[in-house]
């Protein structure tokens, strides 16, 4: 018997705090997938301003408190924001959306204290949009002993499967997701092993929008005009490492203080230069688990599109002859892979289906998740599903 399909909304707003990702899709939870839609929703300059600058204040859990009144006011906002932008996206769409998945804007996450704060309130948006809301997906992970990070590798699966299947490929597939953190999915046929790298985007666009207008560094542009400070950077280096594969990591894992001095083009170089070294270590830190070259390494997230840091990361891996593609040559869109994946999440949320397992998050077993907001009813009885 064929599980049923369900059409579910994704929203994913990433460490850039510059807007939000929305896509739509069609779903059993498994195997089957449909891409409807996908659109981008941009912050106005004083709302992505007072985001950023409250988690730039929030340095700890007992933070949180502290800023309890702003984070309110924030969250009202951003959940209003997130329900214009679903009625703006599907006012031309007839079909009836069963689900919406929910990520929010993560304000603070430390997977010690077990604690993953996103802004966003499920009861309410499910009030506005008289829609099931699925949200605060983190939580039951790191109560059962997990990261609460990654979550896009179930998702990946399903990719690798549909992309193994029409390109007759026998070989690993790897997802090399750079957002503002970056994320390493292993898949073959029957293995699923995944991990935080190190910073992706976040340190890069931090210092362009500190030194310039601008918000991110379009192309690698900046980069690729300025000089790597050799004595900086090995610096950063040798101050830093990944100590374990097996720690989520935040943005406010990283700093780049030491970038400081730095014209806006050397530092941008200087800051790409690192990012990349550290993702080039994530990657043969794989090579060394699965003691395999083989396989194709796809790139996902914003990051794909920085010339000059694929650039430098294949600079570092000269020697392992690694090809990286475009998840975008295979037909998937890869600016939207993460909120396809909260509309994935969703809907096996509602399904019954684990969101995470040991291999991805390093939870103690394969976990459910998410939080279900019902929050409206009709005078008439009417049955979604």
């Amino acid at each position: 018997m064929k599980k049923k399909e369900f059409t579910a909304i994704g929203l994913m707003s990433g460490t850039s705090m510059d807007g939000v990702d929305l896509s739509l899709i069609k779903s059993d939870g498994n195997n089957e997938f449909i891409d409807i839609l996908d659109n981008f929703h941009e912050f106005n300059h004083e709302l992505q301003q007072n985001l950023i600058s409250l988690r730039e204040k929030i340095k700890s859990s007992e933070d949180l408190t502290k800023y309890s009144n702003e984070l309110k006011i924030l969250e009202r906002e951003i959940t209003l924001f997130h329900s214009n932008i679903i009625f703006e996206s599907i006012k031309s769409y007839d079909e009836e959306i069963d689900l919406i998945g929910f990520h929010g804007q993560t304000i603070f996450h430390n997977s010690d204290e077990k604690i993953s704060i996103q802004l966003g309130d499920g009861k309410l948006l499910s009030q506005l949009t008289k829609k099931i809301v699925i949200s605060n997906f983190r939580e039951n992970d790191l109560m059962n002993g997990g990261q609460g990070a990654p979550l896009t590798p179930i998702f990946h699966k399903l990719i690798s499967n549909k992309i193994a299947q029409k390109e007759k490929i026998n070989v690993p597939i790897n997802f090399i997701n750079i957002g503002g953190i970056t994320n390493l999915t292993h898949t073959t046929k029957t293995n699923l092993y995944a991990y935080d790298i190190g910073p992706g985007n976040c340190l890069i666009d931090e210092w362009v929008r500190k030194n310039s207008k601008k918000k991110f560094d379009v192309n690698g542009d900046i980069a690729s005009a300025g000089k790597v400070d050799d004595l900086i950077l090995n610096q950063a280096i040798d101050n830093f490492s990944i100590k374990s594969f097996d720690k989520s990591l935040d943005i406010k894992d990283f700093d780049l203080s030491f970038a400081r001095g730095l014209t806006l083009e050397d530092g941008c170089a200087t800051l790409t230069n690192f990012s990349a070294y550290l993702i080039s270590k994530g990657i043969e830190y794989l090579i060394e688990k699965t003691k395999t070259l083989n396989g194709i390494y796809l790139v996902c997230g914003g990051g794909r599109k920085n010339n000059q840091l694929i650039k430098n990361i294949n600079e570092y891996l000269f020697d392992k002859k690694i090809e990286f593609k475009n998840i975008d040559d295979y037909g998937f869109n890869g600016d939207y892979i993460e909120s396809q994946t909260f509309a994935y999440l969703a809907i096996r949320s509602y399904s019954g289906l684990p969101l995470s397992f040991p291999e991805t998050t390093r939870c103690n077993d394969p976990t459910l998740g998410g939080t279900l907001n019902k929050n409206y009813w009709f005078n008439k009885v009417q049955f979604l599903f």
